[in-house]
């Protein structure tokens, strides 16, 4: 496994034992970031005007097609490092 993977292994974790739940944009970014790193560019029908929450999703994930799965992990990494301190929330 590389660094990058057991890092993103990690932030997986970390994730989970935030102190405090995240906002929603933050979690519809950690979704998508997530989504790119470990399933590569969205596939799959957008969900229709029923289904808010998965057109959201969809779209999060949409807008980060074509970046590198290492370079979202690494983001997905970042993020979770910045949550954890409380830089963003």
């Amino acid at each position: 496994m590389t660094d990058i993977d057991s890092q993103f292994t990690q932030a997986q974790e970390d994730v989970k034992q935030l102190p405090e739940r995240p906002g929603n944009l933050t979690l519809l970014r950690l979704y998508a970031l997530f989504k790119q790193a470990s399933e590569g560019d969205v596939h799959g029908d957008k969900p229709g005007f029923t289904d808010i929450v998965g057109k959201y999703k969809y779209d999060a994930w949409a807008a980060l097609k074509g970046t590198a799965q290492d370079a979202a992990k690494q983001q997905y990494v970042d993020l979770v490092e910045s949550l954890k301190s409380g830089a963003s929330a």
